[in-house]
């Protein structure tokens, strides 16, 4: 199966170097090219894709602004030639961020991330409903579900955190890591997925554990809502 991909960049040449980048992989197929974003918005609506090579500075419409548009966003790669939004990029949980002009050895390191995340890694083993191994330096650390408080993201890296006090930093994407974990987690936030039964109070913007402020994403809210209805119901 090919991986779908689309282009969304006002250059004609970035938009041509791209794909001629990505025809080298036999494995991603180029569905379609945009020279703004409401059009790209336009075709999302209708289709599928796996992953976006998504420019920055267009006109009408910012790349940055229309991810946070998507509901439910496919992968996307920043491609940009400006170096300021790097940590914006972070924040929107994007792949990668490349710095026009991009080249070709740069580029395959961008879809090499984009691959990795396709299945989960070897880093974290799933074992049962009640555990998991996740594996930290040569140690590999049994994580009991009951004792997890929340989980943190930070680029490519996510934080245990354990009530006992004690933190596991990994190297794992959390959109893979959360789906080795049972239904007493939810995430609620890009970079934050909480042990709901371990909730000490919430607000209409915030969770909060025991001292600890978690706060809710706006693409999370009605997730989290849906969930506060199971709790309140029973």
């Amino acid at each position: 199966m090919k991986h779908r991909c689309i282009i969304v960049d006002d250059e004609p040449l970035a938009r041509e170097l791209i794909a001629s980048h990505l025809a080298n992989f036999e494995s991603f197929e180029l569905i379609d090219s945009f020279e703004n974003a409401l059009k790209a918005y336009s075709f999302l609506e209708c289709n599928s894709v796996d992953l976006i090579f998504l420019d920055i500075e267009m006109p009408l419409l910012k790349g940055n602004d229309f991810l946070k548009k998507l509901k439910n966003p496919p992968k996307v790669i920043f491609t940009t030639a400006y170096r300021e939004y790097a940590v914006e990029g972070y924040e929107l949980n994007v792949i990668d961020y490349l710095l026009k002009p991009i080249t070709f050895d740069r580029f395959f390191v961008s879809i090499e991330k984009f691959k990795q995340l396709q299945t989960p890694k070897k880093e974290v083993h799933a074992e049962s409903e009640n555990h998991i191994f996740v594996t930290s330096g040569n140690r590999h650390i049994k994580i009991i579900f009951n004792e997890v408080m929340y989980i943190e993201s930070l680029k490519d890296y996510i934080t245990i955190h354990l009530e006992n006090g004690i933190s596991h930093h990994i190297k794992q994407n959390i959109s893979v890591f959360e789906k080795l974990l049972n239904s007493d987690f939810i995430r609620i936030h890009r970079s934050f997925i909480i042990q709901a039964k371990k909730m000490t109070a919430y607000t209409k913007n915030e969770i909060e554990i025991n001292s600890i402020e978690i706060p809710i994403g706006i693409s999370y809210k009605e997730n989290w809502l849906n969930y506060l209805e199971t709790i309140t119901s029973k």
